[in-house]
């Protein structure tokens, strides 16, 4: 049947060390986003982040998922890191339409801002909104402490994404900053993600949602059983979550998305998740060369 009523994925699909765990052994590079897609069914288009993909590229990548399928390509950072959204109409436009041909298969558009985008630029923000195209979806993540001061400025940003249906993304980091430990992957992590205060309100109909802990299902259980809590009361009011799943070291992330779609089972119907690509007996991988 498959996951129903959210979209749940992964930072990519494109991690070599799945195979034998995620992926099953043997499997050419060239297979991992359609075998990803069996049982996932959105990612985070990071690559995206640092260069645009040629349109035969995108073509590819959305023959190869079924049609409920979303991806959430993240704006270059040329757009949101560079140049700021100063004088990037042009820019923020052409990227957009680079993905017409699988329009159907996208899912919000993921605009991270800089780290230093402050309140004195949200006229650029407020901009941006008014020329994104409507027929489209999008979420927009803020790591400014004045976007969280609880008062005007956070009003402001509030304001503008409920009028213009668009979602706040949350990045949730806090377990992964708790963490005491020497292992490399956590440390780099900690190094690498920002400290921000956690939100629990929609402002639009697809909450998006990034979270990022341990590498080990216990170390998460506590946080990820109360975002399985809040997801179920999402979809109770009528939303569909984007949910994705960071672990710090990458290998691990499949196994934390699927005990998340476990807890969340207990709350609300999300369907199932299909048995991953290495446990299944019933494909022979020498038909994908053919």
């Amino acid at each position: 049947m498959g996951v129903k009523n959210i979209h749940i994925g992964c930072t990519q699909w494109g991690f070599k060390e799945w195979i034998g765990k995620f992926y099953r052994e043997g499997t050419p590079a060239k297979r991992f986003l359609a075998e990803y897609a069996t049982v996932f069914n959105t990612v985070e288009g990071n690559t995206t982040f640092y260069r645009v993909p040629s349109a035969d590229t995108v073509q590819n990548w959305g023959a190869q998922v079924p049609d409920e399928f979303k991806f959430c390509f993240k704006f270059p950072q040329s757009i949101t890191h560079y140049k700021r959204l100063k004088d990037t109409d042009s820019d923020v436009l052409s990227f957009i339409e680079r993905f017409d041909g699988i329009a159907p298969k996208l899912g919000p558009f993921h605009i991270q801002l800089h780290a230093g985008f402050s309140f004195s630029e949200f006229a650029k923000l407020e901009h941006l909104c008014e020329i994104l195209p409507a027929h489209l979806h999008y979420a927009i993540e803020v790591r400014h402490p004045d976007y969280y001061d609880q008062g005007r400025k956070e009003r402001m940003l509030l304001e503008l994404l409920r009028n213009r249906g668009i979602d706040r993304v949350i990045f949730d980091t806090r377990r992964l900053h708790e963490l005491r430990s020497n292992e490399t992957s956590i440390r780099d992590a900690q190094k690498r993600k920002p400290v921000l205060p956690v939100r629990f309100d929609a402002t639009a109909s697809r909450p998006f949602l990034r979270y990022v802990g341990a590498n080990d299902i216990l170390n998460n259980e506590t946080y990820l059983t109360e975002w399985a809590m809040m997801v179920s009361k999402w979809i109770q009011q009528g939303h569909h979550p984007y949910l994705f799943i960071h672990s710090p070291d990458t290998l691990h992330a499949p196994k934390l998305a699927r005990f998340f779609h476990s807890l969340l089972s207990k709350f609300t119907d999300t369907g199932s998740m299909p048995v991953w690509p290495a446990d299944r007996e019933d494909e022979q991988l020498g038909l994908w060369d053919s």
